[in-house]
């Protein structure tokens, strides 16, 4: 039997043992974190040069980069075997699982890209798997969508769409709209049962049963079911239906029909001001893109990414007690000016701003769930649909009824997207072409053209099938925190330099640390709620 000093002393000494092994395993965590950061670096600028954002990076090349990518991996795969079976801190357990998880989706993009890239008709094979068949046709839109033959020219996707609402010509509008058709065709075939993208929808649910699916986490990041986002987006094109009553519109009228801001502020914003304005507008805000060492990528170039989206080139990290800056590009092409480029600029700078602000240890320095992320950037974008921001940045405005219709009625499709991909992917064997036109009718007040796949012009829904319930929801999302930010802070549609501080150290510094939901609870008071973008909708129709 022992005695209560030799219990004492065992005590003591497994407890110290124990605070020894966890000093011992948190070091190698840390250590492995580290590497971590490296290789995130190297396989972001790798990305950056690949894209053509930047030609090399820190006075190397892609091969460098190329080389540091492999050295890291193989040492991170390493070091993270060394912690296999080692007691750890909930905390460094969480980091660790973050880092396998990352080092896995690296191994599986390097494994992809190290065969033949995919071309647009290799959309055709039968028998292409997943990965596979979307990066096929995300080439499609690469391919297709960046030379849309008009006239004695070519347009990319995203001008042609810009352009749909600034042409007086109904016959110009209509002969745009169809140059879009070989994009159609090479997503949607002629709408028969195998054509690509429904292979596409197929092999996604099937995905999504096992692994969750974009709705599943778009539903958990505001804390309700599936069934009520549908509702409420049901709820909200019943809403826009109220307000945009009328004789229905052709599908190449629609964008005309809502774009009225657009032409009329359209002399005020030539191509050349995108950036300035979009700077000015975020210094007022509190944020100094060029001290932030953001990396515009605006001009359009052959095989350019035909979407525009913003990434990390360098992930901010602590080094010697000072934070050492996350840097980022946004890639975007511009050939013209206007109103919706202008709107998509702020967008795509308001991703920027976020991963700047960021301040975590390297696992966490990562981007927030996806609805969040989508719904914060268009926080400050929806702005410039306002008259008093267009007023002080343009030094004009349109009348407020026409620049809200221009912005909800972008907002609507986007919404509408969000239930198509819903739709299709509860029924994968169901019609595309026939659901959207239904949608269209119904909530758009468009006219039906189910022998065209004129859905098609969004690359998520091909490269990230279901992502566009972020674009949806994260409607009712940017409409809350907007209502929200304007009771704490007041307006930000003509600059508030509180703006980004507060919401740098409330919202944004957390990365990829912070549950979504509780993040929102936390600073809002209360659930998210479908409220306030019905209150815009209800002062659209109020306005004169």
């Amino acid at each position: 039997m022992l005695t209560t000093r030799a219990c004492s002393f065992l005590i003591l000494y497994f407890s110290c043992t124990a605070i020894a092994d966890a000093t011992g395993s948190s070091n190698l965590v840390r250590r492995a974190e580290t590497t971590y950061a490296d290789l995130n670096d190297a396989t972001s600028i790798e990305g950056a040069i690949d894209a053509g954002s930047v030609a090399s990076f820190r006075n190397r090349g892609r091969d460098a980069w190329e080389r540091i990518v492999r050295a890291k991996s193989d040492q991170l795969r390493i070091e993270l075997a060394a912690l296999s079976g080692q007691h750890l801190a909930p905390a460094d357990a969480r980091v660790v699982a973050v880092l396998r998880r990352k080092l896995d989706s690296f191994a599986e993009a390097a494994a992809l890209g190290a065969g033949q890239a995919p071309a647009c008709d290799d959309a055709g094979q039968r028998d292409a798997d997943y990965a596979r068949l979307r990066a096929a046709l995300v080439q499609c839109f690469v391919e297709k969508g960046n030379n849309i033959a008009f006239g004695n020219d070519s347009i990319d996707r995203a001008s042609a769409l810009g352009l749909l609402s600034q042409l007086d010509d109904a016959g110009q509008r209509k002969a745009l709209f169809l140059a879009f058709l070989p994009l159609w065709t090479a997503v949607n075939g002629k709408d028969e049962a195998d054509s690509a993208y429904r292979r596409l929808v197929a092999l996604t649910a099937a995905d999504a049963a096992k692994h969750g699916s974009q709705l599943d986490a778009a539903a958990r990041s505001l804390g309700v079911q599936g069934a009520d986002v549908e509702r409420w987006l049901e709820q909200i094109l019943e809403a826009w239906r109220s307000v945009d009553a009328g004789p229905p519109v052709e599908p190449w009228d629609y964008r005309y029909a809502t774009g009225e801001a657009d032409r009329l502020l359209a002399a005020a914003i030539p191509r050349e001001s995108l950036e300035s304005i979009n700077e000015r507008f975020y210094l007022d805000l509190g944020a100094n893109l060029k001290s932030l060492g953001v990396i515009d990528d605006l001009d359009p170039r052959p095989g350019k990414s035909s979407v525009a989206y913003t990434d990390f080139v360098v992930h901010g990290r602590w080094a010697d007690g000072r934070w050492q800056p996350t840097v980022a590009r946004v890639l975007a092409t511009y050939s013209r000016g206007g109103l919706s480029s202008l709107n998509e600029l702020v967008h795509e700078n308001g991703h920027a701003v976020h991963i700047s602000a960021i301040r975590n240890r390297p696992a966490y320095v990562d981007w927030p769930e996806d609805l969040f992320t989508e719904a914060f950037a268009d926080v400050s974008s929806w702005s410039t649909y306002e008259p008093a921001w267009q007023r002080r940045y343009l030094g004009r405005s349109a009348p407020e009824r026409a620049s809200l219709r221009a912005l909800y009625g972008s907002v609507m499709l986007d919404v509408a997207w969000a239930l198509f991909e819903i739709r299709m992917l509860e029924a994968p064997g169901s019609d595309p072409n026939a659901v959207w036109s239904d949608l269209a009718r119904r909530y758009l007040n468009i006219a039906p053209h189910p022998e065209l796949s004129w859905w098609a012009v969004r690359v998520q829904l091909v490269d990230l099938p279901g992502y566009m319930v972020n674009y949806g929801l994260g409607a009712v999302l940017t409409a809350d925190l907007r209502e929200h930010l304007k009771k704490v802070l007041g307006s930000i549609d003509t600059g508030n330099p509180r703006w980004y501080p507060l919401l740098s150290r409330q919202l944004l510094r957390f990365g990829s640390q912070r549950n979504t939901r509780e993040l929102l609870q936390r600073f809002l008071g209360r659930p998210v709620s479908p409220r306030a973008l019905l209150a815009e909708l209800a002062r659209l129709r109020a306005a004169p």
